[in-house]
């Protein structure tokens, strides 16, 4: 019996840890960046976030405007504060500049997902800020 609940209580506590979000290992993939030019000062960038099974990418901030369509699995974000939502395949959401991104992640521990994000930034912004611990 003991050995019964030492096992349960081990697979367990793998259990959560094999569900905590794996940080900084996603795939981003700038497919576009042009300046505009008829807003001086401002680009756009388009790009893809390949997320493996259980990653997320690191709570930040966007100095710029944020437009992402799942194009493959699921997708949770929790931005500013509102609750977390997770969106399928085809559906979209909108992050306004400055926003804190406290979560993007895969939804699924077992399936792989994809965005589609299109931004417009200051022409010297980096894409995300890390947000403070």
């Amino acid at each position: 019996m003991k050995r019964l609940l030492a096992a349960t209580l081990m697979l367990a506590s793998l259990s959560a840890f094999a569900h905590e979000p794996v940080y900084n290992q996603e795939s981003i993939k700038v497919l576009q960046e042009h300046a505009l030019t008829n807003v001086p000062g401002k680009k756009t960038i388009m790009l893809t976030v390949d997320y493996a099974p259980g990653q997320a990418t690191v709570p930040h901030s966007h100095t710029g405007t944020a437009v992402a369509y799942v194009l493959q699995g699921a997708i949770t974000s929790r931005v500013n504060d509102e609750p977390a939502k997770t969106y399928q395949v085809g559906e979209t959401f909108y992050e306004p500049a400055g926003s804190r991104h406290f979560e993007s992640s895969n939804a699924s521990q077992t399936q792989p997902a994809k965005l589609l994000v299109v931004m417009v930034l200051d022409d010297k912004a980096e894409v995300l800020t890390p947000l403070k611990q």
